[in-house]
């Protein structure tokens, strides 16, 4: 393998040169931070004898550029008056080169030998490769690694491009936290990455992905749980990442209930897996609000604790590391670096109270400071940092048309992942026409296709057929934008999609609470205006069919499922009591579409049916009793007339436990017989089993649930017998996952990064 070194900034190839050629050499490099010792990336005394390394990272100049340089240098370097001078350069160098050089430098130099090209660097990386893993960004722009991790990050993320994960491996400035979350990651095999918004969560996860990626892990990027229990496998090296796990919004205490025993399971199953990883991350506010809800992230026998790690506290060298770094690869003008480097105002910029690296990234963005007049550029950088929501409001209400703000309102409602192209036209298509009767504004059919073409790249990305915001803080403005009744209701009544309704639905809940200013006039209002959706709702479908072949058809879930509607109904029954929504519920209680699915229903139609029976839940919907009634005999029969796998009859038997004296004797009866089916197809389903961790997850399952229902221990010992001999099966078929070597350097820092270092880290961006 043979680096360019292209993908380091000024600072990391020092970094690098340090590390090398200290190993080469058996001798540490002191690490200075740039300061008035010009000269001097590097120094190792032992007694009187000084020897002093300096690196010149000229990736792309020619050599007569280095050449000056290093004229320029000699007075710093006699002033220095080393015993031994080493030079490391990332320019191209020839014999006749090196020669030259060592006559400008002079006596300092004791021989050829101590000027390092690329060459002599490449050759030092591969007899060394432990460096080349413990300087990350070097050792995934290899081509080799970055094909592995451009080919699994491709597949696994759907709306990224080569361009944007190179552009991720070049301003990523490495911190102790990636070192943390390795260590947390190897030990616990889960990771909970936590912080406030901004802070770089997301960052770190990814370049913890690449970093497997580029080792030959499998990755799985999921967006709910039940993806990953259906792909985890011990015989594979598989890291999964699911991002913002929690959502941008507090859960109540209702809608974590259905999620947080799933990721109790899921963490649970990674930690058997010798070969899976698991990394999360979420909104700290918001992890702190699901652990005073949840039962499970609460939990001490869980001990969430274990797994959690904390980011988003930067050293002011950091700090600097990351503003260099966008400024370095992001495309700012020439003229704005050197008006910010000019204006003396770096140092107010990486010390500020509101510094993030989300906020860095905004405001070193090309495409976007172009706009900016340079002289101005420095002044209106830390406008930013002082009132951060200006950052989208200007450009959101005063730079793009009024067509092109209903679009991105559109998709603020859509999934927090973006939204296929025909999707988003049809939510448009009506929320547009919807918003332009009422504000008066005019319309035209081409608006959908213009407002897209305008947004691309300022406020949205289009990647294949899906359209996403172009950063989260886009949503972000756009939550507090869309606080707003009038907003919301029209909304409601432009519903066309069941989940585009349910977004809207929670953002005016959110509305009511956040903001500590009930409006029960106002909400009323906002549930009533959904009786359009929710009748569309006995039609629309759940599944959508896909022709894959001659023969075959495939199924994918869509919208909100039967239960998750008539939850959404009874919501804004008891909001609005108007009595339009009781024949709808109760229509779709008796008809659902598609009819009821053990996957998409199951439990939750267990529970629903339960809390309709409860006095303290749904006891005040007239007809809770009979509705109750209708549901339980779909669900009885949906338990009987579908081929449950252990997971859905445990979620099953468990809401049942839990709801039994609310619930009839039928579907006791039903999830019985499902058991006993289980038990006799022990063998055929386990022969489809490849990891250890699930065949001892579904035993687990069994032996629970044959003790609820009393089935004869002999047959239990039958069933765990088999389940040792498949596991003996796929242990000779697998091997555990070597613990990752990868680890970000670290470097001691001898000063204490002032204002004089900072200045300097920053002067060689500055060019005429």
């Amino acid at each position: 393998m043979t680096y360019d070194f292209s993908a380091l900034s000024y600072a990391d190839f020092e970094d690098l040169s340090r590390d090398l050629i200290g190993k080469e050499l058996g001798i540490r490099f002191e690490a200075f931070a740039p300061g008035p010792d010009g000269g001097m990336d590097g120094r190792h005394a032992a007694g009187p004898f000084k020897t002093v390394l300096q690196s010149k990272h000229y990736v792309g100049t020619r050599w007569n550029g280095l050449k000056r340089a290093i004229k320029k240098e000699r007075t710093s370097i006699d002033r220095l008056e080393p015993n031994r001078y080493i030079l490391a350069t990332s320019c191209p160098l020839s014999p006749q080169n090196k020669d030259e050089l060592a006559g400008i430098i002079g006596s300092a130099l004791k021989s050829g030998d101590d000027i390092f090209g690329p060459g002599d660097l490449n050759g030092l990386l591969r007899k060394y490769p432990e460096i080349v893993k413990s300087h990350i960004k070097l050792w995934l722009s290899g081509s080799a690694v970055l094909e592995r991790v451009l080919h699994s990050a491709l597949h696994s993320f759907n709306d990224i491009t080569r361009d944007e994960i190179v552009e991720k491996v070049r301003v990523y400035a490495p911190n102790p936290s990636f070192n943390a979350a390795q260590d947390i990651l190897e030990k616990q095999h889960v990771l909970i990455i936590s912080g406030p918004p901004g802070v770089g969560k997301t960052t770190l996860a990814e370049m913890l992905c690449y970093a497997r990626l580029g080792d030959s892990w499998e990755l799985k990027a999921i967006r709910q749980l039940d993806d990953g229990l259906i792909t985890i496998s011990d015989k594979k090296k598989q890291i999964f990442y699911f991002d913002d796990f929690l959502g941008r919004v507090a859960l109540d205490k209702n809608a974590l209930s259905k999620m947080d025993s799933h990721l109790a399971r899921f963490i649970t199953r990674v930690g058997k897996s010798p070969n899976a990883r698991f990394i999360l991350t979420t909104r700290a506010p918001i992890f702190e609000e699901a652990k005073r809800h949840s039962e499970h992230l609460a939990d001490r026998r869980l001990d969430i604790s274990r797994y959690l790690l904390d980011v988003g506290v930067y050293t002011r060298r950091i700090k600097a590391r990351i503003l260099y770094n966008h400024l370095l690869v992001t495309g700012t003008p020439q003229t704005h670096i050197n008006a910010l480097i000019d204006s003396g105002k770096i140092a107010s910029i990486v010390d500020h109270k509101n510094y993030s690296p989300r906020l860095i990234a905004l405001m070193t963005e090309g495409a976007r400071v172009v706009d900016y007049v340079a002289e101005r550029y420095p002044v209106i950088f830390l406008a930013a940092l002082d009132n951060p929501t200006q950052l989208w409001d200007i450009p959101f209400r005063n730079h793009i048309p009024t067509t092109c703000r209903h679009l991105l309102m559109t998709l603020f409602f859509c999934s927090e992942f973006g939204a296929q192209i025909e999707t988003l036209r049809a939510a448009y298509a009506s929320y547009h026409r919807v918003l332009s009767d009422h504000y008066g504004a005019a319309q035209d059919p081409k608006d959908f296709e213009e407002s897209l073409k305008i947004l691309e790249g300022g406020f949205i990305k289009i990647v294949g057929t899906t359209v996403s915001f172009v950063n989260p803080s886009v949503r972000d403005y756009l939550q507090n934008y869309l606080d707003d009744y009038t907003l919301l209701t029209l909304a409601a009544e432009a519903s066309v999609q069941s989940e585009w309704a349910r977004g809207v639905w929670e953002h005016g809940k959110r509305l009511a609470t956040e903001l500590a200013r009930p409006m029960p006039v106002g909400r009323s209002v906002l549930a009533r205006s959904f009786l359009p959706i929710a009748r569309a709702f006995l039609a629309l479908p759940v599944w959508l069919k896909h022709q894959t072949g001659p023969h075959s058809v495939t199924y994918t879930p869509t919208g909100l499922s039967n239960v998750e509607r008539l939850e959404l109904m009874i919501d804004w029954w008891y909001a609005s009591t108007d009595e339009n929504y009781l024949p709808i519920i109760s229509t779709l209680a008796t008809n659902p579409v598609d009819g009821w699915d053990a996957w998409r229903d199951g439990d939750n139609l267990l529970i629903l049916i339960g809390k309709l029976r409860n006095a303290d839940y749904f006891g005040e919907i007239p007809g809770a009793n009979d509705l109750a009634d209708v549901l339980e005999e779909g669900a009885a029969d949906m338990i009987e007339r579908n081929a449950l796998n252990s997971e859905d009859l445990d979620k099953l038997s468990d809401a049942y436990e839990d709801w039994r004296f609310d619930l009839g004797s039928a579907i006791g009866e039903a999830i019985a017989s499902a058991v006993h089916r289980e038990f006799k197809q022990i063998e055929r389903v386990l022969r489809k089993m490849d990891s250890e961790s699930t065949v001892d997850e579904h035993i687990e399952v069994l032996e629970k649930l044959g003790e609820r229902i009393g089935i004869p221990k002999d047959v239990v010992k039958t069933a765990n017998e088999k389940a040792l001999e498949r596991k003996f099966e796929i242990e000779s078929e697998s091997a555990e996952a070597p613990s990752s070597p990868i680890r970000s350097r670290e470097t001691q820092i001898i000063d204490a990064f002032d204002d004089a270092a900072l200045q300097l880290l920053f002067a060689p961006l500055r060019r005429a």
